[in-house]
């Protein structure tokens, strides 16, 4: 039991930049309505050497109403991510957090596993054609994993704590959770969270695919990502972005704020196992989610819903379901899992945040986000996965799982504001 009283921690704006649309609505909807984002690659050619050619890739992208053409050419793909999803959290949220209140009381965590790869890449093959005197001044600036957070705090003169999490997948729950935890301990009173990834370049898709790690599904990239589902052979690579504004709670309700839930719980861990395959016990998994109800106060019976990590690939789903199962015992049957990953595919660093979107309206319109393209569960995979097509329930408590290379583990509580 808590032995301090900490201040409580809510959710007022959500922003998003993803494969399914380019703001957390078009998002949502899409995610509602099961449709994939998952597509043929665009990016860069490729020929029949590469074992994966499609991915989830963001192709209607345009920060422009953020960034102006000539700045934009200074920041890589991932900051722009950032910049864009958190102007529209910030916008949702109705609070002018630019021009309101003292700036030393807010603050940003931006998380990423990889930061600007794409312009690391860029900038050697320049530096291996042309040489070093070529190489460009902002390669530095741009490829950094914090200068998404950089960048974001400058956009909105956020003069308090202002950093990056770099915890592979679980940076954007290291993020939110740290946040979470700033505002409860007095610090801050708005902190603008999330994560951010624009990694589907060359390398790094050579570089996951000669891991074995992706789907090889290249005649059917829709059914691709297939969490829980016997046949799946990896996940899909995709990119993104989500931001939202964490605030005190009575800060929030002394300016009339709309509130989707609470964040009351974070739990994180590390496996300590191997730096990229899970535990095949999950037991890190199943102690982040047990460490965030004790953080929360609540039993496991609360829970209505878990938004999985649930990549698609054969052994962290297994891990994931067992660990489910291991700690919710009975009431594992009652809840509700589903993995979004089956319509974005897994967008790193970027995931637990993107994730965050269903968790919160889970709670907050009472919809379910399903697992798309689960046709046949695999064995021992009988709990209620939201199947193909979404479900309807009140949610009072959800739960929001974000698993990394490196054995990071972050579980997130949400809680309907009562």
């Amino acid at each position: 039991m808590r032995t301090v009283t900490h201040r409580r921690v809510v959710v007022t704006g959500i922003g998003c930049v993803s494969n399914l649309g380019c703001s957390a609505a078009k998002t949502w909807e899409a995610m509602k309505a099961g449709r994939s984002g998952i597509t043929p690659l665009r990016t860069f050619p490729q020929n029949e050497d590469w074992t994966v050619r499609f991915a989830g890739e963001i192709h209607d992208f345009d920060p422009s109403h953020v960034v102006d053409g000539r700045e934009q050419k200074r920041i890589d793909r991932v900051a722009l991510f950032a910049m864009v999803a958190a102007d529209e959290a910030v916008r949702d949220s109705g609070y002018d957090i630019r021009n309101t209140g003292d700036p030393y009381r807010h603050g940003t965590i931006i998380g990423s596993g990889i930061g600007g790869v794409l312009t690391m890449e860029e900038g050697h093959t320049k530096l291996l054609q042309t040489g070093p005197r070529r190489v460009s001044p902002f390669v530095v600036p741009r490829l950094m994993v914090n200068a998404a957070a950089g960048n974001v705090s400058i956009q909105f003169n956020l003069r308090g704590p202002s950093t990056s999490v770099a915890s592979a997948c679980a940076s954007s729950g290291h993020a939110m959770g740290m946040a979470m935890q700033i505002i409860q301990r007095g610090d801050c009173d708005v902190m603008v969270a999330g994560g951010a990834e624009a990694a589907i370049t060359p390398l790094t898709l050579s570089a996951f695919a000669s891991m074995k790690a992706l789907s090889t599904r290249n005649d059917d990239p829709t059914k691709a990502s297939r969490p829980f589902d016997k046949d799946r052979d990896g996940f899909v690579l995709s990119e993104g972005s989500a931001v939202v504004i964490l605030e005190e709670l009575e800060h929030a309700r002394k300016r009339g704020a709309r509130i989707y839930a609470e964040l009351v719980g974070y739990g994180a861990t590390g496996d300590a196992y191997h730096i990229a395959a899970p535990d095949e016990q999950g037991s890190g998994a199943f102690k982040a989610m047990e460490v965030a109800l004790r953080d929360a106060e609540l039993n496991a019976t609360d829970v209505g819903y878990i938004n999985a990590h649930g990549t698609s690939t054969p052994l962290g789903d297994k891990a994931e379901v067992g660990a489910v199962k291991r700690l919710f015992g009975d009431h594992a049957y009652k809840l509700a899992m589903s993995s979004t990953k089956s319509m974005t595919g897994h967008g790193l660093g970027a995931a637990g945040g993107i994730e965050t979107i269903p968790t919160l309206m889970s709670i907050y319109e009472g919809v379910l986000a399903p697992t798309i393209n689960l046709e046949n569960p695999d064995e021992g995979f009988d709990l209620n996965f939201v199947p193909n097509v979404p479900q309807e329930a009140k949610v009072d408590v959800a739960l929001n799982n974000t698993f990394g290379f490196g054995g990071h583990n972050v579980s997130l509580v949400f809680k309907r504001l009562a």
